[in-house]
């Protein structure tokens, strides 16, 4: 837990007082506490969890459920709106602004989208459903994304219009 502590502390370039790292700690510790044995101790843990994340929901907008997998370097720059299902899953180096959503679909559906790593996810984007997001993918300001979105592409519009960043010499 420490390391990935120090890792993120590193990728908001050592400023604590970053909420995005606020809500990475709270998270790094969700994920921790399923480990604790025996199983009367984790539950103190995941009460104290639980009082963590809803604290750091209300102080920083952000939603972030230890639930998710999520890599190294995830950055969330800015306060508010932020909302990650528990269902998703987000790869490494991957920077969220803020009002972004990344959720379920349609009530009653557990696929949530699966974020590669090197993406960017601009203001205000919505990414529902069960899809896939390449690596090295740009995803713009206000975009509505429903369908999977291949590697090196970038992504604008709602919905949303996805077109090649990479020339077929690369």
């Amino acid at each position: 837990m420490f390391d990935n502590i120090r890792a993120d502390l590193r990728a908001y370039g050592g400023n604590w007082t970053k909420q995005g790292f606020w809500v990475m700690v709270v998270y790094r510790f969700g994920r921790w506490r399923y480990g604790i044995r025996p199983s009367l101790f984790r539950k103190a843990f995941s009460l104290a969890y639980k009082v963590m994340f809803r604290a750091i929901q209300v102080l920083t907008g952000i939603e972030l459920p230890c639930e998710a997998p999520v890599g190294r370097n995830l950055l969330m720059d800015h306060f508010g709106g932020i909302v990650i299902s528990g269902y998703a899953r987000i790869g490494d180096d991957c920077r969220i602004g803020n009002g972004v959503v990344i959720g379920i679909r349609n009530a009653g559906e557990l696929g949530a989208p699966t974020i590669g790593n090197n993406v960017d996810i601009s203001a205000g984007a919505v990414i529902l459903g069960d899809i896939r997001i390449g690596n090295h993918v740009m995803i713009g300001a206000n975009t509505v994304v429903l369908t999977d979105v291949p590697a090196w592409s970038t992504a604008i519009g709602v919905p949303a219009i996805i077109t090649s960043r990479r020339t077929p010499t690369e």
